[in-house]
């Protein structure tokens, strides 16, 4: 099961945990209610897995493709890492299947603090257009991802401030309604 938590302030290696002392969890029903979504699946038969295919009949990912996050496979590791780890956000949601190694991301709850999901062999998520976030790989170095799209891909990350798309906007209204909807319970 994906483990999630909030992060401290250091500026340490972005490659390490980055946990409270004492160390803060974050639940799935948590993250659901920020609007990301999370899956176990088998990456040993990713390429046939019905589970995997039933999810993307679903939710409509006819696209995919894969990228293996290594220093030897990567052409410019280092400012990739640089790039993935610059806070930003989509016009669509970010559907990510980690299908090998393992890495972070992160994500701004509502209240602007950053929750770590710590992701490894099996884990798919997916992330809200309009939700700022960051990945980077963990101290292994190596990730492979499966990246999946509905409809043609688009690579496209705008980096914060990006408060005035219709999608960030969208997010910030759905949000506040179900933080309101939890607490008039």
């Amino acid at each position: 099961m994906v483990q999630a938590w909030y992060m401290d302030d250091s500026d340490d290696d972005q490659r390490n945990p980055h946990q409270l002392e004492p160390n803060q969890t974050v639940t799935l029903e948590r993250l659901k209610k920020l609007g990301v979504l999370y899956w176990k699946l088998n990456a040993d038969i990713y390429e046939t897995d019905p589970e995997l295919a039933k999810l993307r009949e679903e939710k409509g990912y006819s696209f995919s493709d894969i990228i293996t996050i290594r220093k030897d496979t990567l052409p410019n590791y280092e400012e990739k890492l640089k790039i993935f780890f610059t806070e930003h956000l989509h016009l669509d949601d970010e559907i990510r299947y980690i299908v090998d190694g393992s890495g972070y991301f992160d994500v701004r709850d509502k209240d602007e603090r950053w929750i770590r999901i710590a992701m490894e062999k099996g884990d798919m998520i997916t992330l809200p257009a309009g939700i700022y976030h960051r990945f980077t790989v963990d101290q292994k170095n190596y990730a492979q991802a499966m990246r999946l799209f509905a409809g043609e891909p688009v690579w496209t990350a705008y980096n914060r401030p990006a408060d005035d798309f219709d999608c960030r906007k969208q997010y910030i209204e759905c949000i506040n309604k179900t933080h309101a909807a939890v607490a008039s319970i």
